[in-house]
């Protein structure tokens, strides 16, 4: 699984027009789920997304986590997170995982997020989406649960 993490003061995801997701100061996490992805990568994702150490605490360093300032997320399916771009013009998705595990990852994650205690709003997986946002910093973390960078 891969994951754009951004610190935002706002951010809304709408679907024709109708606002499904809106959170104030947080996180929006954008994730795409990869073929072979399975429960450990959700568990290895959710950890380390809410603990990202990514706020400022009292002195301006990078010291607190969504968690503990108990911020909101708005969480969005991006399968072109797996788009490969190394020949050709246009990305290949060979290595996205198929719609059906794509979203039961997907919704496992955004579960296990909330089961922190915090507040997780979300898009419409395979949905053509409009997201807003105010990033915060700007601070921007790539992550992924294969470790490959």
């Amino acid at each position: 699984m891969r994951a754009v993490v951004q610190r935002v003061l706002w951010a809304k995801v709408s679907v024709n027009d109708q606002i499904l997701g809106e959170i104030g100061p947080g996180l929006l996490v954008l994730l795409g789920v990869g073929d072979g992805d399975e429960p450990g990568d959700v568990t290895y994702l959710a950890q380390k997304i809410v603990n990202l150490r990514i706020f400022e605490d009292e002195s301006g360093k990078l010291n607190d986590s969504v968690l503990e300032r108990r911020l909101a997320l708005l969480i969005i399916s991006q399968f072109t997170l797996y788009g490969d771009c190394r020949n050709g013009r246009r990305p290949s998705f060979s290595t996205a995982a198929l719609p059906e595990l794509g979203e039961q990852l997907y919704k496992s994650l955004c579960n296990q997020v909330a089961s922190y205690g915090l507040t997780v709003a979300q898009g419409r997986f395979g949905s053509h989406m409009a997201v807003e946002l105010l990033n915060d910093g700007p601070v921007t973390i790539l992550l992924d649960s294969k470790r490959l960078f």
